[in-house]
C-alpha cells in the first residue's frame, strides 16, 4: 500500500504530513506502507491507494480516488483517528 501526503505547492505541509502519517502508522503498529508527499497538480490517481490533504485543497481532489481530508494538518490525533479507520476499511488493521 502507498499513501501520499498533498498540499497544494508539495514542499512543506505536505513533507510534514508525510513525517506525522510515518508516525501514526508507526504508532498503530502498521508497517510495509510507503508514504511519500506531492502537491496536487502533480497527484495522480495511479500514485498512490491512499492521499491525505487538508480541507483546503480537497475540493480540487476529487480525481484522486480514496482520500483522507483533515480539518487541521497538524492535529496529531485527527490524523491517527482517520487514518486508522481507513486503514481498517483496507483490512491493514
Amino acid at each position: 500500500m502507498k499513501i501520499l501526503a498533498v498540499c497544494g505547492s508539495g514542499l512543506g505541509s505536505s513533507f510534514m504530513l508525510e513525517m506525522n502519517i510515518r508516525q501514526a502508522l508507526q504508532e498503530l503498529g502498521v508497517s510495509g506502507v510507503e508514504v511519500d508527499h506531492s502537491d496536487l497538480s502533480s497527484a495522480t490517481s495511479d500514485l498512490a491507494d491512499l492521499f491525505v490533504m487538508g480541507k483546503d485543497i480537497a475540493e480540487g481532489a476529487g480525481h484522486l480516488g480514496e482520500i483522507i481530508v483533515l480539518d487541521s494538518i497538524i492535529d496529531q490525533d485527527e490524523l491517527k483517528a482517520k487514518l486508522k479507520e481507513k486503514l481498517e476499511q483496507f483490512g491493514l488493521l
